[in-house]
């Protein structure tokens, strides 16, 4: 294979977008695959995944569905992870296999699924650009368990907004949140914050799988804090978008938008 060529694939930018994309979304689906390399057609995205996976830049698997079908899903294979420059990292599931369930990967897609909402879809507020981006194949710091499912930065009119992303399917007991609650808070006032994200402060964004889930969240951490953290459910950014009010702290009902404080 040369730079630009593979078993006749004539390798075009929004390729290579693409690849890039999926070393740090691990696995996507189509849908997300359209909002990261801006397909507008999903014929022709479709057919674009296709070729990517017939020359063995990618690896398609499938999920099954609760209706009864299933989804095509894909991961880097190690010939696209060796074309764009980045290690070979899961998921690693066997070529075509259908899964019936997969923690790992319906944890992923929600996390690519705020991803996308962030870093590809504008904001309502004038004046706030996306910055950047990060995954955490490793703890935040030595000698501490914490692993982020992501980071992000805005930059607001006002100020740099930093967040940390905690996606929550309810597979997490309550001695593990009050774990993670705790390594935040030492985190934030530890001053390695600073020292690697050259801001002065963080919040803690915790999107869960429904409303009782994200009230006995909240229920948790304000046993220990009123500060960093910021609760929604997957619905109401469906339904809202994530820079609506739908964000709740820990013990203030009233619903907040990420953007509306300076």
């Amino acid at each position: 294979m040369n730079g630009n060529d593979r078993k006749g694939l004539v390798l075009q930018d929004r390729d290579r977008r693409l690849l890039q994309e999926l070393a740090t979304m691990r696995v996507f689906d189509r849908e997300q695959a359209k909002c990261v390399a801006g397909f507008s057609s999903t014929t022709r995205a479709n057919c674009r995944l296709l070729a990517l996976t017939k020359t063995g830049l990618l690896r398609r698997f499938f999920l099954g569905t609760k209706a009864g079908g299933k989804k095509a899903l894909y991961a880097l294979s190690p010939a696209g992870a060796k074309l764009i420059g980045v290690p070979y990292r899961g998921p690693r599931r066997s070529r075509d296999e259908v899964l019936v369930a997969d923690f790992f990967v319906a944890h992923q897609l929600f996390v690519n699924d705020f991803y996308c909402a962030v870093k590809h879809r504008e904001t309502p507020v004038p004046g706030v650009r996306f910055i950047r981006w990060m995954g955490f194949w490793e703890p935040l710091e030595s000698g501490s368990p914490l692993i982020p499912d992501g980071y992000f930065e805005l930059q607001t009119p006002a100020k740099t907004l930093a967040a940390f992303l905690e996606v929550d399917l309810g597979h997490e007991g309550h001695a593990v949140w009050k774990a993670k609650v705790e390594e935040y808070l030492r985190y934030a006032v530890s001053g390695h914050f600073a020292e690697r994200f050259h801001g002065p402060q963080f919040r803690v964004l915790v999107v869960t799988n429904s409303d009782r889930r994200m009230h006995a969240l909240r229920a948790t951490v304000a046993a220990r804090t009123q500060k960093l953290f910021w609760f929604t459910t997957f619905d109401s950014i469906t339904n809202g978008g994530p820079w609506s009010s739908v964000w709740l702290r820990p013990k203030d009902d009233q619903p907040q938008s990420l953007l509306s404080r300076p």
